[in-house]
């Protein structure tokens, strides 16, 4: 049974009673309904007539015009300045694109950098072919490829320290 339901079956309130529950009466009537007001002084003469000539004429060539109203003329204003910044944003993206990777394209000639890159391929190769191999054979265990990777790491910081000095003494960057 619903809470209007059971209310319904009560007695109703009077007039008085609900008044004296009412804590702000005002907010919870509608106002009363004034009537339209007339003073005599408004006409109809100004309004527009419908069968008379258009307010607003157009150009007999308005349907081959390329802009035809402002708001596409205002549009394409809009594409051709937002074109233009991205064109811009392309280029700062390029531009930092290149100086970050101008590293690597300055190193091309040091035989440093060209014998980390050759170390680098040669052990991933060898140790995922050694990976693969003992895999194969149903020996590879998580303590063989803790090992690997700790070998790994010892490798990569001698070989790092190695090419410091290398990169420092015999062969300083340009």
């Amino acid at each position: 049974m619903s809470y209007a339901d059971a209310a319904a079956k009560g007695p109703k309130q009077s007039p008085e009673e609900v008044s004296i529950q009412d804590p702000i009466p005002e907010f919870h009537r509608a106002p009363p309904v004034g009537g339209v007001y007339h003073d005599g002084s408004e006409s109809t003469t100004s309004l527009i007539d419908v069968d008379g000539p258009h307010v607003q004429t157009v150009e007999s060539d308005f349907l081959k015009q390329d802009v035809q109203t402002t708001t596409q003329a205002e549009r394409i204003e809009r594409e051709a300045e937002e074109e233009k910044r991205e064109d811009e944003e392309k280029k700062k993206k390029a531009k930092a694109r290149k100086v970050k990777s101008s590293g690597i394209y300055e190193n091309t000639s040091n035989p440093v950098f060209l014998a980390n890159a050759a170390i680098a391929t040669v052990v991933g190769a060898g140790l995922g072919f050694g990976a693969y191999k003992q895999h194969a054979r149903g020996n590879l265990s998580w303590e063989l490829v803790g090992l690997s990777a700790g070998a790994v790491g010892v490798f990569g910081a001698v070989d790092y320290f190695v090419s410091k000095w290398f990169l420092q003494n015999k062969f300083p960057p340009k």
